[in-house]
C-alpha cells in the first residue's frame, strides 16, 4: 500500500476504552454512597448503565440524573463526590502495550498520523495527553467539529482537509459501522482491529489484525 496518512480511531483501538469507563462509573457510583447517596451498588450501577445509554456517553449530566433517581435532585455533594472519582480513574488508563512503539515505528517511516473519531475535540486530546500518545498525532478530526457523524461524509471531508486521495490513506479502527464499511466504500484500505466489545462484528475489512503491531507487517 502506497499510504501516506493513516487515520487512527481512539475507544477500544488504542486503549481499552469498555474496561476503563466501566472501572471508572464503579469508582464513581461507590464514592456518590459513601458521600450520603441512599442507594445500592448494584441498583445504582443499572441505573447509570440505563442514563449511560440514553443520554449517550459524552453527556455531561450522567450523575445529574443519578442522584436525582434516588430522591436527591441537584445534590452538589453527591454529584462533585461522583465527578471525582470518576475523573480519578481517568488518570490511571493506558494504551494497549503494542500501541507506543507502533505508532513510532510508523512515525519514522514517514507516515502522517491522525485520529478520526466520535465525540468532542476537547475530550478526545484529553485521553490522547493521559495516554501519552498525543505527541504521535498531528491532528484529531472529530465527529463535532467535522460536523457530521463517522460515516461516508466524515471521512470524505477529512481526505478534502488532508488534500489526500483515497488510496493514500488507511483507516484503522474496531467498529464495522463507524470506521470500516464507510472507509472502504471511498476506497480507503482498512484495517480492523480485533479488540474490545466491537471484536465479533460481522462484516469485511480489507485487514484483519488482533494486537496494534500487526499493521507493521501489513505495511510491509
Amino acid at each position: 500500500m502506497k499510504a501516506k496518512a493513516i487515520l487512527f480511531d481512539i475507544d477500544n483501538t488504542l486503549f481499552p476504552s469498555s474496561e476503563f469507563s466501566d472501572m471508572a462509573r464503579r469508582n464513581a457510583v461507590r464514592a456518590m454512597i459513601e458521600a450520603g447517596m441512599k442507594a445500592d451498588f448494584r441498583r445504582a450501577m443499572k441505573e447509570l448503565e440505563m442514563i449511560v445509554a440514553s443520554e449517550g456517553p459524552n453527556s455531561q449530566n450522567h450523575f445529574g440524573l443519578l442522584v436525582a433517581r434516588f430522591g436527591a435532585k441537584g445534590n452538589k455533594k453527591l454529584i462533585a463526590a461522583g465527578i471525582a472519582a470518576y475523573h480519578n480513574a481517568k488518570a490511571s488508563i493506558l494504551p494497549y502495550p503494542e500501541v507506543p512503539r507502533t505508532l513510532l515505528a510508523l512515525r519514522h517511516k514517514g507516515y502522517r498520523l491522525y485520529c478520526a473519531t466520535e465525540g468532542s475535540s476537547l475530550k478526545q486530546w484529553d485521553k490522547l495527553i493521559r495516554l501519552g500518545l498525543h505527541h504521535f498525532f498531528e491532528d484529531v478530526f472529530v465527529s463535532d467539529e467535522i460536523g457530521h457523524a463517522k460515516g461516508k461524509k466524515f471521512f470524505s471531508r477529512i481526505l478534502k482537509k488532508l488534500g489526500l486521495k483515497p488510496g493514500e490513506c488507511i483507516v484503522v479502527g474496531d467498529k464495522m459501522q463507524a470506521d470500516i464499511t464507510p472507509a472502504r466504500a471511498l476506497g480507503i484500505k482498512t484495517v480492523r482491529v480485533l479488540t474490545g466489545k466491537y471484536a465479533k462484528q460481522k462484516g469485511k475489512s480489507d485487514f484483519e489484525i488482533r494486537k496494534m503491531d500487526g499493521l507493521l507487517k501489513i505495511l510491509r
